[in-house]
């Protein structure tokens, strides 16, 4: 079980957390959203609980959720720019089909 990180969305989560001035890393988790049913979520981590999963990559801590690691198990997070939009992007192995939007997807 593992989720990783390319270099860029590495170095963006640094840059983010330096800015913050605090943090651990990211959590990575699902909620139920969107019109395919399980949306991404992504936030800052203060501290890490018992029952959290912590994958480090690239220097960057990854903390999920048990619940949410059964979806997002071999997920690779990336960081990109298309034109004047940037964001994260999850390549992830379990989604069968993402909508339209590409703001949910389905297992």
């Amino acid at each position: 079980m593992a989720i990783t990180l390319t270099q860029t969305a590495a170095k963006r989560i640094v840059d983010f957390l330096l800015n913050r001035g605090s943090g651990v890393g990211v959590r990575l988790s699902v909620q139920t959203t969107g019109c395919s049913g399980l949306g991404y979520n992504m936030e800052f981590v203060d501290t890490i609980n018992d029952d959290d999963n912590v994958f480090e990559d690239r220097g960057v801590k990854v903390v999920v959720d048990t619940k949410s690691l059964i979806y997002l198990d071999g997920t690779q997070v990336d960081f990109v720019k298309e034109g004047l939009n940037e964001g994260f992007e999850f390549n992830n192995p379990n989604a069968k089909a993402e909508c339209g939007c590409g703001e949910s997807f389905t297992v």
